[in-house]
């Protein structure tokens, strides 16, 4: 991530501010000097800023790690099964390297303790990512996987899981869906196509040719996100394609 480097270095020209801003800023050791001052700072020599699609990147991977440790502390103690979820999260579906986990890390230990509430961090990444549904859904996924990690989904987590869909504007139906991957409700299949066992075979099939247009890996690059987050939006990608397979399978279509 090019941007990385620019944070450890503390090389940059500006980033975000609010209160994704000041636990970016303490994860990496340094202050973060507000966008105004983006014109004097990168006429200096030396200073570097980011770009747009950086700037996003930032959003989202602060925001990740901000919200995961709110959620896992919600119930007032973060399990081995919390803490093994967002490790796989880093390592399988980002795959980030041994520099952006430390870094990754040093975010979730900042939000742990930080004053700031989860719905703060949630306004700010929706505020950059309102227009992308798909990644909305990503991020509702893995909220809902860490939740469920040791078995269940404690009420205070509900409290925020729901909180975060509306914030999100995620519908209560889609948020079911998403969730019965995790707590049996429906069959998994079925959620991760939106859908439920009453859909017709014509509706599933439509469906389906809207989510793998929607996270087909083309589209998914051309956002500007960084490889990492490539790899787990194509992850999901194959989920669609193996639940329908699964789906078309059970119903002899």
């Amino acid at each position: 991530m090019s941007w990385l480097g620019k944070m450890i270095g503390g090389t940059i020209g500006f980033a975000l501010g609010g209160p994704l801003g000041a636990i970016a800023g303490a994860a990496f050791g340094h202050t973060f000097v507000d966008k105004k001052e983006q014109v004097y700072l990168s006429s200096r020599p030396g200073t570097d800023t980011l770009s747009s699609n950086e700037e996003a990147q930032l959003v989202f991977f602060t925001a990740a790690f901000s919200m995961l440790a709110k959620i896992s502390k919600a119930d007032g103690n973060i399990t081995e099964h919390e803490i093994s979820a967002v490790e796989t999260f880093m390592r399988r579906d980002l795959q980030l390297d041994m520099n952006s986990q430390q870094t990754a890390i040093n975010i979730f230990r900042q939000a742990v303790d930080s004053n700031e509430s989860f719905d703060a961090f949630a306004i700010q990444f929706y505020s950059v990512f309102r227009t992308q549904p798909n990644i909305i859904e990503l991020m509702m996924d893995v909220l809902l996987r860490v939740s469920a990690a040791d078995g269940k989904i404690s009420n205070e987590e509900e409290v925020i899981l729901l909180s975060a869909t509306r914030i999100f504007n995620y519908s209560n139906s889609d948020y079911a869906r998403l969730k019965s991957k995790y707590v049996r409700q429906t069959n998994k299949y079925y959620a991760v196509l939106k859908c439920d066992e009453a859909s017709s075979n014509e509706e599933i099939k439509k469906q389906y040719r809207k989510l793998v247009t929607e996270y087909h890996p083309d589209k998914i690059e051309a956002k500007g996100l960084p490889e990492e987050f490539i790899k787990f939006a194509n992850d999901k990608f194959k989920e669609i394609q193996e639940a329908y397979e699964n789906v078309k399978k059970e119903r002899g279509i």
